[in-house]
């Protein structure tokens, strides 16, 4: 497989694993806000933001793979 092709499904399979994780941390959060440890809430809040920007910065690379 072509080394460009081969980083577009990289990129494109760590995006979905990242999307996977994100998924089970917002579980963790609701949990850790039933159970009223907030300050665990917030971490793990924190953790998905910082998740959710590392997949904004992959979905610009695959951009920037698949512009012209």
């Amino acid at each position: 497989m072509e080394e460009k092709k081969r980083l577009s499904v990289v990129i494109e399979h760590w995006i979905e694993h990242n999307q996977s994780h994100i998924g089970e941390y917002e579980k963790w959060a609701q949990k850790a806000s039933t159970l009223n440890l907030r300050g665990v809430q917030t971490e793990i809040e924190e953790a998905i933001g910082k998740l959710s920007l590392v997949n904004h910065h992959l979905e610009k690379a695959m951009k920037a793979l698949t512009s012209p």
